[in-house]
């Protein structure tokens, strides 16, 4: 799935800053069924089929390790859109969240 070689970061905006220059620059969200991605700058929804996860970065809080971010990666299959999920890996992430990371890491792993 990730890059063998792929940077490390010490916090969470270090490496959404860096995605960024690189091109990750579309802001993705859960949809609220969690079936879903919603890519906020272009008003579109879109399945898990149509995107892969280029790579996955966790944070733990400076002064609570049970306080959880998870940043995703993801480029559409087409690579015409490249965006991050940020999200916290904690109680509030839910089961059909969970379901959704799945699906995308497994076809992540399909196709490469």
């Amino acid at each position: 799935m990730a890059n063998q070689g792929k940077r490390s970061y010490d916090t969470l905006s270090e490496a959404v800053n860096d995605l960024q220059q690189k091109g990750y620059i579309q802001d993705f969200l859960f949809s609220e069924d969690g079936e879903c991605l919603l890519c906020a700058g272009k008003s579109t929804e879109l399945s898990p089929e149509e995107f892969v996860i280029d790579d996955i970065y966790r944070f733990e809080g400076m002064t609570d390790p049970a306080d959880e971010s998870i940043l995703f990666a993801i480029s559409s299959r087409d690579n015409l859109i490249r965006g991050l999920i940020v999200n916290s890996f904690g109680a509030d992430f839910s089961f059909r969240k969970s379901k959704l990371v799945e699906e995308l890491y497994r076809r992540s792993r399909e196709i490469r």
